[in-house]
């Protein structure tokens, strides 16, 4: 399988001639905000939301009614020119001299959006019924622990497998060494489709596949869709633990006791340990104009780069040295955030082993009218620290169960890469 995206490119690219310039970032948000007809003026926002209304007529009744498309149809490769635009390097940069993580996870998202309106471009129409937004983040796998400035880097990406009115999207980002481009990672997206308003799901033109090769990555994405629903039913939240994780948290509880007073309630902590409540970090964003996605609420990608540097603020605090991500996955969009609201972040070290740290970041919203808070997205990081890292010890029920939590996370992350 890890060979399938290497030789789905060679399928999609061939035929074509000459080196035609790739598209840059820049460009790509440019074309979605024709596409979606969205204005660069704050002020103008509402009534460009109001043009898209007109829109509803362009929506399909059925699925059915929708041409089918292919996977070479959706495929896109975009560069991202650090080293020969040196210009745009600072952006990017962080303190360590390597590319900031968090903002590629913004220029995947963008990436992702706009190779679902490739799959979906009706002909002859430039404006789009369509409002795609970003469900879920399946998975991010990196094969690389630094990404290097001063090096062209150049995604790659198309439409794997659809349902009716959703879409997975596979994207790779490689990097340019020794004037080959080498893999640094690769990335899942489910991405859903909605009408102009952004109120009710929309259908999406269905894929067909045309070689085998298409035919394995179109049966993954089924595959995948499973796996969700499987790892969403035995959620701990619905749930109880297996009779080997009750086991695991009573062992835990066991070897806290102190011994001394053999009482419940006296907790002692082992040898290189840290108890989970000394295991965490918070942060707050206001929510200003800036970070607005196409249809004017908070882009996306924005949240996922503050999660992240939270969640890597939060392993670096509690390795005492500098972490390293490995993968992200199960990032689900629960609720759009709203322009101007107060976004809060809560980075908790979850599980640890040997020199790794599964990081779980919970984003909220805090209304100051009503006084309440709703959880708009919970975070899945996977760090590697330089040294080996104290074991999280949970204290309480709560405590126990995101425990758990963070060690199926990072198994099922052990066992896909």
């Amino acid at each position: 399988m890890r060979k399938l995206p290497s030789l789905l490119a060679r399928t999609l690219t061939s035929g074509t001639s000459g080196s035609p310039v790739l598209p840059d970032m820049s460009e790509v948000r440019s074309r979605l905000r024709d596409i979606v007809g969205a204005s660069t003026n704050w002020r103008d926002h509402v009534q460009a939301m109001q043009e898209r209304k007109a829109l509803h007529t362009l929506l399909a009744k059925q699925q059915e009614d929708l041409p089918p498309r292919r996977m070479k149809d959706s495929y896109l490769e975009v560069i991202l020119p650090l080293g020969s635009q040196p210009e745009i390097r600072e952006k990017y940069l962080n303190v360590h001299n390597s590319v900031r993580f968090g903002r590629i996870l913004e220029d995947l998202d963008s990436l992702g959006v706009l190779i679902c309106y490739t799959h979906t471009k009706q002909e002859m129409q430039p404006r789009s019924p369509l409002s795609i937004v970003t469900a879920l983040v399946d998975k991010i796998n990196l094969c690389k622990k630094i990404i290097y400035p001063d090096c062209d880097i150049k995604f790659t990406g198309n439409v794997s497998w659809v349902g009716r009115t959703s879409m997975e999207v596979k994207m790779h980002m490689l990097q340019l060494h020794d004037g080959d481009y080498s893999p640094v990672l690769d990335a899942t997206f489910v991405m859903v489709a909605r009408d102009p308003e952004n109120k009710r799901p929309a259908f999406v033109n269905p894929l067909v596949t045309e070689s085998p090769e298409e035919e394995e990555i179109f049966k993954q994405g089924e595959l995948n869709k499973l796996k969700r629903i499987d790892f969403s039913t035995a959620s701990l939240l619905k749930m109880a633990p297996t009779a080997e994780e009750r086991k695991i948290i009573h062992d835990i509880f066991l070897n806290t006791l102190d011994t001394r007073t053999v009482s419940f309630r006296s907790r002692k902590l082992p040898p290189n340990s840290v108890w989970m409540e000394d295991a965490k970090l918070k942060g707050l964003q206001i929510c200003h104009p800036q970070e607005r996605n196409i249809f004017n609420r908070i882009f996306g990608g924005f949240l996922m780069r503050k999660a992240f540097e939270l969640g890597w603020a939060t392993a670096c605090s509690y390795g005492s040295s500098r972490p390293f991500i490995v993968s992200v996955d199960d990032i689900m969009f629960q609720r759009p955030v709203e322009v101007g609201s107060l976004l809060l972040l809560s980075g908790q070290v979850c599980y640890t082993e040997k020199n790794y740290i599964q990081v779980r970041v919970h984003s909220e919203v805090y209304d100051a009218d009503t006084r309440e808070h709703q959880t708009t997205n919970i975070f899945h990081f996977t760090f590697i620290s330089e040294n080996e890292v104290p074991q999280v010890v949970p204290k309480t029920y709560g405590e126990s169960m995101l425990y758990l939590d963070g060690k199926r996370h990072f198994a099922a992350i052990m066992k896909d890469i």
